[in-house]
């Protein structure tokens, strides 16, 4: 089973951004979808964004426009670049296949004040 380990969240004021990156103990070449969630304290974990074998990416619909997701394969990463953050984009981020098969991680907790 892979493992996955997420990072690169912090603390940042609005407008700022944020690139978060998840990495895997193994291949994520056989995941054709891998994408990022998140969750915010006593809600339901939500998509975020999609990146797919071949380059096609799709996102949630409050983030499109602010956020690129991307993948490495080489590397058994996949990033997240936030732009231009809102308060509302503050939560715990995680990677995972699409839709989730894996172990979830640890998360990456973003923080986004006003």
């Amino acid at each position: 089973q892979v493992q996955l380990v997420e990072s690169g969240g912090g603390l940042v004021q609005a407008g700022g951004s944020l690139r978060l990156s998840c990495a895997a103990s193994g291949s994520i070449i056989s995941a054709n979808r891998m994408g990022w969630y998140r969750q915010v304290l006593g809600k339901q974990r939500e998509w975020v964004a999609t990146t797919v074998n071949g380059g096609s990416t799709t996102y949630t619909a409050s983030v499109k426009g602010r956020f690129t997701i991307s993948r490495d394969n080489a590397k058994n990463t996949v990033y997240l670049q936030m732009s231009r953050l809102e308060p509302v984009d503050t939560g715990v981020y995680y990677c995972n296949t699409v839709p989730p098969s894996w172990n979830w991680g640890p998360g990456t907790q973003v923080t986004v004040s006003s």
